[in-house]
């Protein structure tokens, strides 16, 4: 098994959780970003950079990984790539993508990127990551890891 970061917009909290996971299981960790990522030292623990480009990250990972990998994404189309291939993903609040709740996941997705579009809802991203963020993707992480 391999654990998976799309990286770009990955939380620090996240990526820090994974790295101390992986380790200590250690399982190979590899984070894919369009720009080079600081790294804690350490073995078992790599990068890959992509070149700059719309999904070239997301691209990579769904060219590389593989059923019984993990992938760590908040990138709502990666993650239906991911579970179409039947490789698990999870996004940094801890919610587990899957079949049963990716339609519902891209269509809202779509709905509100074309209302940005159309100047009809903000821009306004994501909630802060909070503590409790943190501590539900550490508990949803762990369950998983401990069913591998």
């Amino acid at each position: 098994m391999t654990l998976w970061i799309d990286a770009d917009a990955c939380p620090r909290p996240v990526r820090d959780i994974v790295v101390r996971a992986a380790r200590r299981r250690q399982i190979e960790l590899i984070l894919v970003a369009n720009s080079p990522q600081v790294l804690p030292p350490g073995p078992g623990v790599r990068q890959v950079t992509v070149s700059s480009g719309a999904d070239v990250a997301d691209q990579y990972i769904i060219d590389h990984a593989v059923p019984g990998d993990l992938v760590i994404t908040a990138d709502i189309p990666l993650a239906a790539g991911l579970v179409d291939r039947k490789i698990t993903a999870i996004n940094p609040r801890g919610e587990i993508y899957s079949k049963a709740n990716m339609g519902e996941r891209l269509a809202v997705r779509n709905l509100m990127d074309e209302l940005r579009g159309a100047g009809l809802a903000g821009r306004s991203g994501p909630a802060p990551y909070s503590d409790r963020d943190k501590q539900a993707f550490a508990n949803a992480l762990d369950r998983l890891l401990a069913t591998r």
